[in-house]
């Protein structure tokens, strides 16, 4: 190879983990795969997936090749800016099927809730590195409170499911901190006696799907038929599954949002329970490669934030398959680098970018 592009590759490649991304592009690659099948072999909606990886891919390495004190000096900036964006869709933003969660900025629609999911770890990671010597309780109050502005910004768009994605990430974040054992068990023995309280706040529609959760036969035509066919189409796979391109439930039109949300119902049928071990050794690999990176982290705000998209990812990853499963509520999560969507493929690319960054960066003495 000529000494200019060996030079010009490394240069390409040297912030890049080549471990992680050959873990990401295979997920990417039985996506498409699937992608294929569930829209019925349609040309327009697997090239299109090719095109939002792609993209993805590109932000992916954007990010990979900003150094880790660039994105702490970003983090506050960025949240402001997107709790600002979450303020203009409040009061500007455009209603889509009853929920008011895009901004028209002229040449596209934006969903600024998206950007909370990089920003709000992101903010919480820089925060408590700020304050590494002296941590106290106050400042575990001060993340939540940090937390808390944009989830009630999105919970009332009303958008449940990106909300308590991003309540995760940051609780995530703050359990990684070191919030006390004590402090936990208080919060939560909270949250059981509010439930009532919290039940009666809740939409008519979210009330609906918890109690779809628990009898879907109630309404089989109606709330309960996404979680019905889902875990039909989840049995009916079998051990070695349907084949592919042969899923009587998806290919006779019975899971519904085949190619997002449910597209692990098609997976299921069509590779059955062998497929779903080496889907989820994938997905576990993830993981696993993400919490290496964060417990070789060389600094505070690097070992948060590394730590909290990993698990951010792993919640992705259980929320779907519990919810195609029928064991969770249907809240609206896709199967991260998997389900069809452009938005939320970046946001995840996006930190694995940063985990990237995080790997290859590390520097001896720390500033």
């Amino acid at each position: 190879m000529h000494p200019a592009l060996r030079r010009a590759g490394f240069y390409l490649t040297r912030h890049i983990d080549g471990v992680l991304l050959l873990a990401v592009l295979l997920l990417m690659a039985t996506g498409l795969v699937v992608m294929w099948s569930a829209s019925n072999g349609s040309f327009a909606r697997t090239s299109g997936q090719m095109a939002n990886m792609l993209v993805a891919l590109s932000v992916m390495w954007v990010f990979a090749n900003v150094s880790p004190q660039v994105l702490q000096r970003m983090a506050l900036p960025l949240f402001v800016i997107g709790v600002g964006l979450l303020l203009c869709v409040a009061l500007f933003g455009e209603v889509i099927n009853g929920a008011r969660r895009w901004l028209d900025i002229g040449i596209t629609r934006i969903q600024p809730s998206e950007l909370m999911r990089i920003a709000a770890p992101m903010v919480l990671a820089w925060y408590f590195n700020r304050h590494e010597g002296s941590l106290r309780l106050r400042h575990y109050g001060v993340a939540a409170l940090m937390l808390a502005i944009p989830a009630a910004f999105i919970l009332r768009q009303p958008d449940l499911g990106t909300a308590l994605l991003i309540i995760a990430s940051g609780g995530y974040l703050i359990f990684l901190a070191g919030l006390p054992w004590r402090v936990i068990i208080a919060l939560g023995t909270l949250a059981a006696a509010s439930a009532p309280f919290l039940w009666s706040a809740m939409h008519d529609y979210q009330r609906q799907r918890v109690l779809t959760l628990l009898d879907p036969s109630a309404d089989p035509l109606g709330s309960g038929y996404h979680t019905i066919q889902s875990t039909i189409a989840v049995g009916s796979g079998g051990i070695l599954g349907k084949g592919w391109m042969n899923g009587t439930q998806t290919h006779l039109d019975f899971i519904p949002e085949r190619t997002t949300d449910f597209i692990f119902a098609v997976y299921s049928e069509e590779f059955g329970l062998l497929g779903n071990l080496v889907l989820l050794a994938m997905l576990l690999f993830v993981i696993a490669r993400a919490m290496v990176i964060a417990a070789n982290a060389p600094s505070l705000f690097t070992r948060l934030l590394a730590g909290s998209i990993a698990m951010t990812f792993c919640t992705y990853a259980f929320v779907n398959m519990g919810m195609v499963s029928g064991i969770l509520p249907v809240v609206g999560v896709p199967l991260p680098l998997i389900s069809y969507g452009g938005t939320s493929l970046v946001s995840l690319c996006i930190g694995f970018g940063i985990l990237m960054s995080i790997n290859t960066h590390k520097k001896l003495v720390q500033t």
